[in-house]
């Protein structure tokens, strides 16, 4: 795969999203948009070569808009990025933490810290995206409203950090899907940790899903993912789902045979290499 020249990302500059561009493609030119369809839009029309999306949270869990979106659009999944959210409080050249009487903030950051807000006996105030906020502040040029974004939103709005890593949890971390036009597939000879996501409807017999599954547990693969849609009857009959393992292994192919008994318009959405972060599993979340 040559080297994309922009990627896409949902949110102003300084987003959490944007460091996770410029953490996977550094130097690659990164382009806001103000919602995630119109993410998936520039990239699907060729406007940028790819899409820095986030799915899940440690903490506020899956992003519903982006699991309804990716049905939606004809992408593919070429990599996953873990990106740790540590949250800074952001004033105005000169601010003191004590000049400070309203926080802006997401409408997830904001709860993220909630302790330290309680602590100082600060307002706080609703934003669309934690970088926009610290824009807003710095437009507004007030000592008593800050901004919870990012250290790259301070380096771009040209605000102070008067307190670093606020959040209640340390252990707060976002996954991030790369979208492209093209699937591009690890050698499966190159060995290594890799993942692939599949979307799937189950057919309308007994244990359908239970039985869709089995093929996978009989050989060896492990879902870390499993994601289900509910359609205009009410039943959640579409899936997807992160599977531990390589589309063109043998192991993968005979469980492919048995879901295609119990499920109905498969479709491959990507393989990838596993992020090193999946590797961290299973310790102390606070050593995360």
């Amino acid at each position: 795969m040559k080297k994309p020249k922009s990627i896409a990302f949902q949110g102003a500059p300084g987003a959490y999203s944007d460091m996770s561009c410029r953490a996977v493609y550094p130097g690659v030119q990164t382009v806001p948009y103000n919602s995630f369809n119109e993410a998936f839009a520039a990239v699907a029309e060729g406007r940028t070569d790819l899409a820095m999306i986030p799915v899940d949270n440690t903490i506020a869990g899956r992003v519903a808009d982006v699991h309804h979106l990716l049905p939606s659009w004809e992408l593919f999944i070429i990599g996953e990025h873990f990106q740790p959210v540590n949250m800074m409080l952001l004033g105005v050249k000169g601010a003191k933490i004590e000049d400070i009487k309203y926080v802006h903030s997401h409408v997830h950051a904001l709860p993220q810290c909630r302790k330290f807000i309680e602590k100082l006996e600060i307002s706080p105030r609703i934003h669309a995206d934690t970088a926009g906020a610290a824009k807003e502040i710095a437009e507004r040029n007030d000592k008593v409203h800050a901004a919870i974004a990012s250290s790259l939103a301070a380096e771009i709005y040209g605000l102070d950090i008067l307190e670093e890593n606020i959040e209640d949890r340390k252990h707060n971390t976002t996954r991030f899907l790369v979208l492209s036009p093209e699937p591009h597939i690890p050698d499966l000879s190159a060995g290594g940790d890799v993942i692939t996501s599949l979307f799937f409807e189950v057919r309308n017999i007994p244990a359908a899903l239970y039985k869709a599954l089995g093929g996978f547990a009989t050989n060896g693969l492990s879902l870390t993912k499993l994601e289900s849609y509910v359609d205009e009857t009410f039943q959640a009959a579409t899936f997807y789902c992160d599977i531990e393992g390589h589309s063109e292994s043998r192991a993968f192919t005979l469980a492919l045979e048995e879901l295609g008994f119990y499920a109905k318009d498969v479709r491959f959405l990507g393989t990838y290499l596993a992020h090193p972060f999946r590797r961290r599993f299973g310790k102390d979340p606070t050593e995360l």
